[in-house]
């Protein structure tokens, strides 16, 4: 600085002043917070928000003194960005929720059903509606069991058939869900699964489609394994049980059939009596799709259902030709005195494709069952316990191969 009156200093800073009373113009300057702009009146009367006038006399007074720094650093504080807001602190306040719109409620989850409750339900869909009992067993709610589909027969209820089969108590020692769909008497006036009628015997329609729907819902509500869901059924749960597992492959794994009928030609009641009584035409040669693991249990003294029904599970895995077949044959004794026939049909990768069991000397009624329910015999081997057995071995992605 080469002038000692200090005007050299103003000008570098962009202001102007010809004495302490003259008029002192507005000023402006852009810094990165944005535009700041100082103004005065021309009477010398500074602005509320900035003393500027006072400022500038200051610095005037440090040059005069020979003290241009000090000058200097007095101008500064007019172009330093204004400080940082203060402000008060407030209590904190919960977050609103989001509006989903008037008439809209939140489409979240259902609570899980209750380790250990046994419960009644009405499940509705595009399809119709069905009742249903719903057992989870007791232990982590956090586990992904598994779930059984359970069909009852014709004149039951789902808790006269959840006693028969004893099926509860294996949950608990076994750990996985069990369904129970109940058929309505509107429906049907013996309380039977209309699976002779063809509108209830292909996806998207009817009674499989109602418990597919049904299923998944259970499957939602329990939070169970998706790759783990099982059907099986008793008569004409049976019957309906390998319907529906061949009409939804994307939802169950493997199918169980007691005294049943397996899928054929079969279009009204009376070509469904005429086969149960075992006096169906010849086996088709038509080709079939891939078929579920099944699980088949048959006495050989059933009057209502004819026992070479059982035959027709082995013709329809011929039918989808899944290669050779590996069977053999293993005969035994229940506890209770019964004797059986154990086959077992084995695809080529060595995977069981079929097993059939044969009661001897027992009738239209589930094998090992409670003598306290409706149809069930408590001195054939075990077919709850075998049918766990034979579904815990598979899973859905275990068939469905390209």
């Amino acid at each position: 600085m080469k002038r000692r009156d200090g005007s050299c200093l103003l000008q570098s800073v962009g202001l102007a002043t010809k004495s302490a009373g003259e008029d002192i113009y507005a000023h402006s300057r852009r810094s990165k917070c944005g535009t700041r702009t100082f103004s005065v009146s021309h009477s010398g009367v500074p602005s509320p928000m900035t003393n500027i006038y006072r400022t500038i006399l200051k610095a005037s007074r440090l040059v005069k003194r020979r003290r241009p720094i000090s000058a200097a650093m007095a101008l500064q504080e007019l172009w330093s960005p204004p400080g940082p807001k203060t402000r008060r602190k407030s209590a904190k306040t919960a977050p609103k929720p989001k509006s989903r719109g008037v008439g809209k409620p939140a489409q979240g989850r259902p609570d899980r059903a209750a380790p250990g409750s046994f419960s009644s339900g009405e499940f509705h869909c595009p399809h119709g509606a069905l009742g249903y009992w719903l057992y989870m067993p007791p232990g982590s709610a956090r586990r992904r069991m598994p779930l059984i589909v359970m069909l009852h027969g014709c004149t039951q209820t789902a808790t006269d058939f959840a006693a028969g089969t004893r099926l509860n108590r294996l949950a608990d020692e076994l750990g996985f869900a069990v369904l129970y769909p109940q058929q309505s008497s509107k429906a049907n006036i013996a309380r039977c699964w209309n699976w002779h009628d063809p509108a209830h015997q292909a996806r998207g329609g009817g009674e499989p489609a109602i418990i597919g729907a049904l299923t998944r819902h259970a499957i939602n509500l329990c939070r169970t394994n998706p790759t783990r869901v099982y059907i099986a059924g008793i008569s004409a749960g049976g019957a309906a049980a390998a319907i529906i597992g061949a009409a939804y492959p994307d939802i169950y794994a493997a199918v169980g059939v007691h005294s049943g009928v397996a899928r054929g030609n079969i279009r009204s009641l009376g070509t469904a009596l005429t086969t149960m009584r075992g006096r169906a035409s010849g086996p088709s040669k038509e080709k079939l799709p891939r078929q579920l693991p099944t699980i088949v249990f048959h006495g050989d003294n059933d009057s209502v259902v004819h026992p070479s029904n059982a035959r027709g599970f082995l013709n329809n895995l011929e039918r989808s030709q899944p290669g050779p077949l590996t069977s053999r044959s293993y005969r035994g004794c229940s506890s209770g005195g019964r004797h059986f026939t154990r086959r077992i049909h084995k695809g080529q990768d060595g995977r069981t494709l079929l097993e059939d069991w044969t009661v001897h000397g027992s009738g239209h009624s589930w094998s090992g069952g409670s003598a306290a329910a409706s149809h069930t015999d408590p001195s054939g081997p075990d077919a709850s316990r075998e049918m766990v057995r034979f579904f815990m071995t598979h899973r859905r992605w275990d068939w469905r191969q390209v």
